[in-house]
């Protein structure tokens, strides 16, 4: 239980006082009410002694009273409640006491820790100990027990009477008639005779004061100086109220009986419309509890205050009522308590017939006897037998009220103790419970150890009470005192137990109460149960909230939710959160409401869609609320979530699509996934163009343009956004709900800083989105793209989204739904928080967890740059292998500034070329076919050597990857196109290519921020099979021929077999061989070789060809050709078939040099001269090399939509070594074979040892005589011993099985004799331990003489641990012989 003001001890003597009742004349009534307080109210704060009083017990032992209170009140004749229930209007009280004491507003907690939780609870609850104490207060006089029955009356009349005596005869006469007449059953009388205490009232302002001297020496005269006194009061006159401040002692006495004052809500002001479709159980229940009577409780209100109450007192007249107080109770009230109890002990002993006195008595002197039998006619109640008023046991009990209501406390446990067996011996329950309870409470307020406390004796008085009596009342009373009592020595757990029983639903007071007390006994505890104070704590709130107490749930429902916030409790969060939130909202708390319903919200919410769709509107609803009663801007709001991270900022248009027969560049969009491999391509890709615009020299700061940031970019840095273009953000929106939700009228939040000098005066303008719904599948995410447009140069930062949160209309049926759907919308903002990388680097950053800078939403806005857009016409999808395309390529200045610079480079250099100025003369055919290639205008013959023309590779194309775009004047401006022709080579391998282009250009305005700018496109190519030509070289055997240019006299035959390997089904018809050319700084073709002096080649499906040429060694050029067919060779060292020779000879050297670093430097070597003279391998393989590329120009007829096309390409092969073939085609990759994998190593094999040595674990001899006689006429049997000595060669044991019966059928055994027989035991199973040596006594039988061989028999053996392994055959020896005679 929580702390109380008051001691257990001092709680258990103020719960059970005198009572003292008085009796007013009108007249002293009047007297009193000056002061607008009636008599026995103006003597309340007073009635507490501050000195102590004594009596003498039976056995004239002196008994000291300490700290004494007694209760005065006024003798009211009205019937009241039965003892088993408390009135309505009892309830209604006691509701009012607990609503009034409420914990005061920014009071501070006591902090609580224990474990890992980390609580702010209130220690003390006043409001527990002010119904406890109005409780027993209010309590019913029960007949049962006398405690409660008044002592005393106190007459009183003033002396302004005519004739107070006769005053005081008439009160008397009234006291006797209530208490004896029997017409009122209430109040009851403790005894018959009743003190009589007869007080004079003099009012000192309007009396006389020598007259109420001298009726009060009459009083003396007549009532004994004992019995009466003479009060005065009222010295101040009204008037004199202003001058002197008196303190006033009655106003915490009178606030707890007098609070009947009503509050009113402050949310009931208001006019609100309720939406339609939804109970008044969910949104207005607060409207019904406003007009309840119990609401009348949910705010704290302030008693009316009796103004000028005590006014004309002064200090004097305080301290004479005190006086008054304690003369009456030390002068009339204790001797008389002193005396009625020696005569109820005279009276006890006397009827026994025992000792005089009770106090020394036995315990045989109270138990020995019975009570006069009681007849079958004798009265019984429910709750057992009823007593008489002059019953032994009531007396008994009596006497024990007395002395426990005087502090002496040991007499009254043998009373309580003796009067309890009497009342269980006659099934009196009511009595017996009543003694049982007053026993247990004297027993422990004795205290020094005397008897320890008797838990038990309370626990049987709760449940008779309780279960058998029904009288809940009584038995809250006895849980109230003993839950004191065992909280006091410590035994938490059994008063939680104790407080949770008396739980009931006949009171909601009650019962939050006590549930409340047993939360703090759970957590008072030596070790602290913190769950079950929180869940008990939200038991208690519950009742709490039936009984109408408001602010008193809201304070339980807050102190639990300490323990289960962030615990993984998810549902009990959500209840406590929605309560709170339910509860703040009534209480006229709407931020705290709006608080709370934003925590059931959350991302891990385990609701059904039901639940979270009513949790939703019932956010709304208050949150709309809310802004409507104190607008602040707008505010933070919970859904959607923004996933921050995946937040993504795109600067620039968006790609614009193809026009016509145009293909528009790819470049970037957000509809793109990002792929750090991709990006990274790009990123060299630019870092080339760049070196190549530097003069082969990166600058130190250059950064690769990033046109969309996301969170696997780089964003250290301030991105770069040019004035007027676009900025595009993707927010990603996440509903971790599972229901609808709708979003509207979303738009961005920023801040702008203009630079100084910027000359504009138009700020940038945010797109606004006019609405979005996302859905309520899980998991669903909805990415919302709102765009930003720059007028003015400056820091430009992105801090939020703004928008309108509504519940999607989609959910709800009904037209009155969706129209309450469309009313419940809120307008607030969620702010873009993006962290950026975690930190790993120091060992501080591994230690914390620190994340760096991302700076994606802060962008600095630079002057205008030109922007170019790049289409593409007659671009093919699909080409051949090594086919050759022309298309065409249009750049487009759209930007307000000029462009130069313009560069590209790809990742396929090989596979296009805008080609380069020729001077070779072409004939009109290749114009008049629309031929890609150029021929010469004179005709050759068949079989020569057309023309050589010497090359260089360097002088000729642009080997580094990087391509200058030929422009004119090498400056696009702006509103400029220009188009150009660009020729295409189909890759060499089949399959689909991706193949990406990055354009590189400049402004002509130097010293921007901005550099300049790339585009980027993607294109994918499939490729298909054309043709496949293998190449391969041998020395001729023919004699040499002389030429003029000839440097040798050795000759090379080349072989090139060319295959039509094209599978497509389509209208392809068959490939011509047009010509081939090689090119070699050390060989030429010098003649085709051609035996059927066919004039072309011609190759259908699947067909093949062989083509052979004779090489020689020449003066080293490095272009030379041969033409195959008669008509106009072709120029092969022009555009384009020069240009792609080159291209892919540049693309071949750089896979070899990538193979070469990715062997490794150890496979490198390095030839010197004197290692090639010497080493023969090396004098070989330069004598073997040949360093010839062939170059196969090829046409094909393919007809499409009944029209034949000619499609054009060339192949390249390069012959490196004399005897190796070479070939077009390039190998596939082979994927890897799938390898299953292995989660779980798998066990290790059975230990065994290797074969050889399994064979050698035992070794075996044979010893037997070498030379046998035996005569055969006499015994046809011929018996032989033989031993067999078996050794362990192993230093473990080891199992043998001898198997005497086999019968070898070596070719070696065959030679011998083999008729013999072992006698006796054919198999042996024995057992070896380490390096044991066994012999083994044989007989072997022989039928004639000869030559035999013993060693036939076979020994297996094995570990004798090894029960899972076979046995393994022993190694035999080498034959045994012995020779058999016969005599």
């Amino acid at each position: 239980m929580a702390q109380c003001v008051q001691s257990v001890q001092e709680f258990l003597q103020d719960s059970f006082v005198p009572m003292v009742a008085v009796l007013c004349s009108k007249e002293a009534d009047r007297v009193s009410r000056k002061n607008k307080l009636s008599f026995p109210e103006l003597l309340r704060p007073f009635c507490r002694l501050l000195s102590e009083g004594h009596i003498r017990d039976p056995n004239n032992q002196l008994q000291t009273v300490k700290n004494l209170r007694i209760c005065v009140n006024a003798v009211t004749t009205n019937p009241v409640s039965s003892p088993a229930v408390l009135s309505p209007a009892q309830y209604r009280q006691l509701g009012e006491v607990v609503s009034s004491c409420q914990p005061l507003e920014g009071a501070a907690a006591t902090s609580f820790k224990t474990g890992d939780y980390n609580l702010n609870l209130s220690v003390t609850t006043p409001w527990f100990e002010a119904y406890r104490e109005n409780f027993l207060q209010s309590m019913p006089a029960s007949e049962h027990e006398f405690l409660n029955h008044y002592l005393a009356c106190l007459l009183v009349v003033s002396s302004t009477e005519a004739v107070p005596v006769e005053q005081f005869l008439k009160l008397s006469q009234e006291q006797h008639r209530i208490q004896h007449s029997g017409e009122y059953t209430h109040p009851r009388w403790f005894i018959p005779n009743t003190l009589k205490y007869y007080v004079l009232l003099h009012d000192l302002s309007e009396g006389d004061e020598q007259r109420a001297e001298t009726v009060y020496e009459d009083m003396k005269q007549r009532y004994g100086s004992q019995g009466c006194y003479l009060l005065k009061i009222n010295s101040r006159a009204v008037s004199a109220e202003e001058d002197e401040q008196i303190p006033d002692p009655w106003s915490q006495y009178l606030h707890k009986n007098n609070l009947r004052y009503q509050v009113s809500l402050v949310i009931g002001s208001l006019s609100l419309r309720p939406p339609a479709g939804i109970s008044i159980q969910s949104l207005f229940w607060f409207l019904n509890d406003a007009c309840s009577p119990t609401s009348r409780t949910d705010t704290e209100g302030v008693a009316p205050v009796a103004v000028g109450r005590g006014s004309c007192l002064t200090l004097n007249d305080h301290d004479r009522i005190r006086q008054f107080v304690q003369e009456f109770t030390f002068r009339g009230l204790l001797p008389h308590i002193e005396k009625n109890i020696r005569q109820l002990n005279d009276q006890l002993v006397s009827r026994k017939g025992l000792s005089r006195s009770l106090f020394t008595a036995t315990k045989k002197w109270f138990g020995g006897g019975k009570a006069p039998e009681k007849g079958m006619s004798e009265p019984k109640s429910a709750c057992g037998l009823l007593y008489p008023p002059e019953a032994p046991e009531l007396q008994i009990r009596k006497m024990a009220d007395l002395c426990f209501l005087v502090q002496h406390y040991e007499l009254a446990y043998s009373c309580y103790h003796t009067a309890k067996k009497d009342f269980l011996s006659d099934q009196a329950l009511l009595y017996a419970a009543g003694a049982l309870e007053m026993a247990a409470v004297s027993a422990f307020l004795q205290g020094g150890g005397a008897r320890p406390y008797p838990a038990h004796y309370m626990d049987t008085a709760i449940q008779k009470y309780r279960d058998d009596c029904r009288n809940m009342v009584l038995a809250e009373r006895c849980a109230l005192l003993s839950a004191e009592i065992l909280k006091n020595q410590g035994k938490y757990s059994e008063a939680a137990t104790l407080l949770i029983k008396m739980t009931s639903e006949d009171s909601d007071l009650r019962s939050a109460l006590l549930l409340e007390q047993a939360a703090h006994c759970f957590i008072n505890m030596r070790s602290p149960m913190v769950r079950k104070f929180a869940f008990h704590m939200i038991l208690a709130g519950h009742r709490f909230s039936k009984a109408g107490q408001r602010k008193h749930a809201l304070r339980c429902y807050s102190q639990a939710m300490q323990v289960y916030k962030d615990r993984g409790w998810s549902l009990a969060e959500d209840h406590i959160n929605f309560t709170i939130g339910r509860q703040s909202f009534t209480l006229g708390q709407p931020e705290s409401a709006v608080t709370a319903f934003r925590q059931i919200l959350n991302d891990d919410s385990k609701q059904t869609a039901t639940q979270q769709a009513a949790f939703l509107r019932e956010y709304l609803y208050v949150h709309k609320l809310a802004q409507c009663l104190m607008p602040r801007g707008l505010p933070q709001l919970p859904l959607p979530c923004i996933l921050s991270a995946a937040t993504r900022v795109y600067f620039g248009h968006e790609p614009r699509l193809a026009q016509g027969e145009k293909q528009a560049a790819t470049h970037v969009s957000l509809d793109q996934e990002y792929d750090p491999e991709l990006s990274a391509m790009w990123s060299r890709l630019e870092e080339q163009l760049v070196a190549a615009a530097n003069r082969g020299i990166v600058p130190v700061g250059f950064q690769p343009t990033q046109c969309c940031l996301n969170s696997q970019t780089d964003n250290l840095r301030q991105p770069l956004a040019v004035l007027n273009e676009p900025i595009i953000v993707e927010v990603t929106f996440r509903n971790p709900l599972k229901v609808s939700l709708a979003l509207s009228e979303l738009s961005l939040l920023w801040r702008f800083s203009p630079h100084v000098s910027s000359l504009s005066i138009r700020e940038p303008v945010s797109e606004q989105l006019t609405g979005e719904v996302i859905g309520n599948e899980e998991t669903l995410t909805t990415p919302a793209r709102l765009k930003l447009l720059p007028h003015r140069t400056g820091q430009l930062s992105i801090v939020g989204v703004t928008y309108n949160l509504s519940s999607s209309s989609s959910e709800t049926t009904e037209g009155t739904f969706k129209h309450y759907s469309m009313e419940l919308v809120v307008r607030g903002r969620q702010d873009l928080n993006i962290q950026g990388p975690r930190l790993n680097q120091t060992k501080e950053e591994k230690m914390s967890v620190r994340h760096g800078t991302d700076r994606r939403l802060d962008a600095i806005i630079t002057p205008p740059m030109p922007l170019m857009e790049v289409f593409f016409l007659h671009f093919p999808s699909a080409l051949l292998c090594g086919e050759i395309r022309k298309a065409y390529v249009e750049f487009c200045n759209v930007g307000a500034v000029a462009l130069c610079g313009l560069r590209v480079a790809s990742t396929h250099p090989e596979f296009f070329t805008f080609g380069c100025n020729n001077p070779t003369p072409s004939s009109p055919a290749s114009a008049e076919h629309g031929s890609a290639y150029k021929t010469f205008a004179a005709t050759v013959q068949p079989g020569s050597v057309v023309s050589e023309v010497e090359v260089c590779a360097q002088d000729f194309s642009q080997l580094s990857g990087v391509l200058e775009i030929p422009i004119d004047g090498g400056t696009l401006h702006p509103g400029q196109s220009i188009q150009l022709p660009l020729w295409l080579r189909g890759p060499d391998q089949e399959g689909v290519h991706e193949i990406n282009f990055l354009f590189y250009y400049e402004s002509t305005e130097k010293g921007l921020k901005v550099s300049h700018r790339v585009l980027r496109h993607t294109v994918f190519i499939c490729a298909s099979r054309s043709l496949s030509v293998q190449a391969s070289a041998c020395r001729s055997t023919a004699p040499p021929q002389r030429s003029a240019d000839s440097i040798g006299c050795d000759g090379t035959l080349v072989f090139v077999d060319v295959e039509n390997v094209n599978t497509s089904e389509g209208g392809m018809r068959e490939f011509h061989i047009v010509q081939v050319s090689s090119s070699s700084q050390r060989w030429r073709l010098h003649k085709y070789i051609n035996p059927d002096k066919d004039n072309d080649c011609k190759l259908s499906s699947r067909e093949k060809a062989k083509l052979c040429f004779r090489a020689t060694p020449c003066v080293p050029l490095p272009g030379r050709y041969c033409s195959l067919s008669g008509c106009a060779p072709i120029i092969s060292s022009s555009t384009p078939c020069r240009d792609f020779f080159f291209r892919c000879c540049r693309g071949l050297e750089l896979q070899q040099e990538d193979k070469t670093s990715r062997t490794g430097s150890k496979n490198k070597t390095v030839s010197t001269p004197d290692n090639c003279t010497s080493d023969p391998a090396a004098i070989a393989k330069k004598c073997n090399e040949l360093d010839l590329t062939i170059i196969v120009i090829w046409k094909a007829f393919v007809v499409e939509d009944s029209k034949q096309l000619i499609l054009e390409g060339q192949l390249h092969v390069a012959l490196q070594t004399i005897g190796k073939e070479a070939t077009s085609l390039m190998p596939k990759e082979e994927a890897q074979e799938m390898v299953l994998l292995k989660f779980k190593s798998d066990l290790p094999p059975p230990v065994a040892l290797p074969s050889p040595e399994m064979s050698q674990l035992i070794k075996t001899n044979l010893h037997y005589p070498e030379t046998f006689s035996h005569g055969f006429l006499q015994d046809s049997l011929c018996m032989v011993p033989v031993t067999l000595t078996l050794s362990n060669c192993c230093s473990a044991p080891i199992e043998v099985l001898i198997d005497l019966r086999h019968r070898s059928t070596s070719a070696e055994s065959l030679e011998f004799h083999s008729l013999f027989s072992w006698v006796g035991q054919s198999q042996y199973k024995l057992l070896l331990r380490p390096h044991e040596v066994l012999s083994l006594a044989l007989r072997a039988c022989f039928f004639r003489a000869g030559v035999y061989n013993l060693n036939t028999a076979r020994v297996f053996a094995k570990p004798a641990q090894q029960s899972s392994m076979s046995e393994s055959n022993q190694q035999a020896a080498s034959p045994a012989l012995i020779i058999i005679n016969s005599t």
